[in-house]
């Protein structure tokens, strides 16, 4: 995973979801309301199209799932599912962008304590506060909190809800883009002056899987190469550490 800006919507569309959820909550408690058929009416619409281009766009070129950013997204998804909470079914603040797989896997189930959401959404956190990367397995676990001496039940939740460290075609590609990002680091590292923005501009377009954020800001910066980086080009490293915060 990684943090995903969210973008906002022109205000035609934002003004038609709106329209569309006061309809829902007018009707969500009347005998016969169907989440699932309004949302399946409302999906071959304008707004909905756009709503999905635009979701499309804030997931980069490549539109992956903002869950494993490994398969391609496919579709609109629920944050907040729409069966269980048709209250924010045209939410925009509840709408992402996800793969085939990593819906199929959520469903409807939705940990939640406290009206807390126990799954990371990336629009709205940063999912390496609770997940962490296996670099040799490739799999995404929960992050282990040392001061309190536990995991952060958010990522064990994450985790265990996409099932993040049983996907083996998933920690391949994990696996790949690590080799890729750690390449490029060990190639910068055998230059004598080394720039920071071709670096940076290099690993960018290299991270298909929201690594570098682990790389340069948690765990990942005390792996080889990255902390040699950090020790022989302190300056260079503070650059990296900036751009991708």
């Amino acid at each position: 995973m990684r943090r995903i800006t969210r973008q906002p919507l022109n205000q035609d569309v934002q003004a038609d979801l709106i329209v569309r959820q006061t309809s829902v909550d007018q009707k969500r408690n009347t005998v016969g309301f169907s989440a699932t058929d309004e949302w399946k009416t409302a999906r071959q619409s304008y707004t909905l199209s756009t709503v999905l281009t635009t979701l499309r766009h804030m997931t980069g070129e490549r539109q992956r799932c903002v869950y494993c950013l490994d398969s391609h997204g496919t579709d609109i998804e629920h944050f907040w599912p729409k069966t269980p909470y048709p209250e924010r079914m045209f939410d925009w603040l509840n709408l992402l962008l996800c793969c085939a797989e990593c819906g199929r896997f959520k469903g409807d189930r939705f940990p939640v304590v406290d009206q807390m959401p126990l799954l990371v959404d990336p629009t709205a956190e940063d999912p390496w506060q609770y997940l962490d990367f296996d670099p040799t397995t490739g799999n995404i676990v929960p992050r282990f909190d040392v001061d309190l001496n536990d995991y952060a039940i958010k990522g064990v939740e994450t985790v265990k809800l996409l099932q993040l460290d049983q996907r083996e075609a998933m920690a391949s590609g994990y696996k790949k883009t690590l080799r890729r990002l750690s390449q490029i680091v060990e190639d910068a590292i055998r230059h004598l002056t080394p720039s920071a923005e071709a670096l940076i501009a290099q690993l960018i377009d290299a991270d298909d899987h929201g690594l570098l954020t682990w790389c340069f800001l948690y765990s990942g910066r005390n792996e080889v190469p990255f902390c040699t980086l950090r020790d022989r080009y302190p300056a260079v490293w503070a650059a990296c550490v900036a751009a991708f915060s």
